[in-house]
């Protein structure tokens, strides 16, 4: 039996499109204690080079509803412009759409006391996906 009273988290990212962690992303942690309840902001910090958030503050007790908010439009920008200087030579792109189609993703889960919750987002261009690991 656990004794924590309260659940824990942790996030990284990869960046599907390139086969790598994505690093230097801002994700912020927001928590709440029931679905009614407002939305408290605890903090931010940014993935390192292996596309993780070691520091994510901790979540303050009676916490039900935990939000993760990625801000993944400054790193997809780079890796477009990373992307573009290696195509130099390349046609030119005529998609007139947006250079970022999300540029920014939002997960809310529910947590319980005693449990760690690891919640990596796979990224790609014109997607991504998430899902409980361990």
């Amino acid at each position: 039996m656990s004794t924590t009273t309260t659940a824990s988290v942790s996030t990284h990212i990869l960046d599907t499109s390139a086969g790598r962690p994505a690093a230097g992303v801002a994700v912020h942690l927001s928590a709440r204690a029931g679905r009614e309840a407002r939305w408290q902001a605890l903090g931010g910090s940014a993935t390192d080079a292996d596309g993780r958030c070691k520091d994510l503050p901790a979540l303050p007790e009676g916490t039900t509803h935990v939000r993760l908010d990625f801000a993944v439009e400054p790193y997809t920008d780079q890796q477009a412009k990373k992307q573009a200087v290696a195509q130099q030579d390349a046609p030119a792109h005529r998609d007139s759409g947006p250079a970022v189609f999300f540029p920014e993703v939002t997960v809310t889960f529910a947590v319980v006391p005693g449990e760690h919750y690891h919640v990596p987002l796979l990224l790609s261009p014109f997607g991504y996906s998430v899902y409980r690991g361990s």
